[in-house]
């Protein structure tokens, strides 16, 4: 037995024809409808005011969407619809695993505002509460093991060693301790 095949489509449509879309679209439903295997369908869009609307519909096998693909009813079907859209994608998955794959990419709509940032001056402050005892302690280090070699060496094997450390450990660990004073309400 076969299983069954999901299509979905993206698809740009023309905003001022966003009325003969609904109804071309309602009207592919009911011819698909007629077919046997046909197991249902759907549309959805970004926003009222996107031009790209992405529809889903589903046979119960492969040989019963090749019959509704291969159908003169859907010819004249796609035929009404020239000028009115673009077809940008389309893509056919069988079984129930394949529509829930890792996303390669994902947006995220946040309505919410993002916090404010802390302002830079205790930006400056906190930064420097790592940066000068870290900076110290790696000169003091380079000087003691590391005497032999050119200042701009010695300079960029602490810079080397810092930046990682300052990165993932040492601003990430002060930003928390501190994050009360950051993030506290501006008056």
């Amino acid at each position: 037995m076969s299983e069954p095949v999901t299509v979905s489509i993206t698809r740009i449509v023309d905003l001022a024809h966003g009325a003969q879309m609904l109804a071309w679209q309602r009207a592919g439903d009911k011819l698909a409808e007629r077919f046997d295997g046909f197991l249902g369908s759907g549309w959805v869009r970004p926003s009222e005011d996107s031009t790209e609307w992405h529809f889903l519909y589903r046979f119960s096998s492969s040989a019963a969407l090749q019959a509704w693909e291969a159908s003169e009813q859907r010819r004249w079907w796609l035929g009404a619809a020239q000028g009115l859209v673009g077809e940008s994608h389309m893509e056919k998955r069988t079984g129930i695993e394949g529509w829930f794959d890792e996303p390669s990419s994902t947006d995220v709509l946040d309505l919410r505002p993002p916090p404010p940032s802390p302002p830079r001056w205790k930006q400056m402050c906190v930064i420097f509460l790592v940066f000068f005892p870290l900076s110290l302690a790696a000169n003091y280090a380079a000087g003691q093991w590391l005497s032999d070699l050119v200042l701009p060496l010695r300079v960029l094997i602490s810079v080397c060693l810092m930046t990682p450390i300052m990165t993932y450990f040492a601003l990430p660990w002060v930003t928390k301790m501190f994050s009360f004073w950051l993030n506290a309400a501006r008056t």
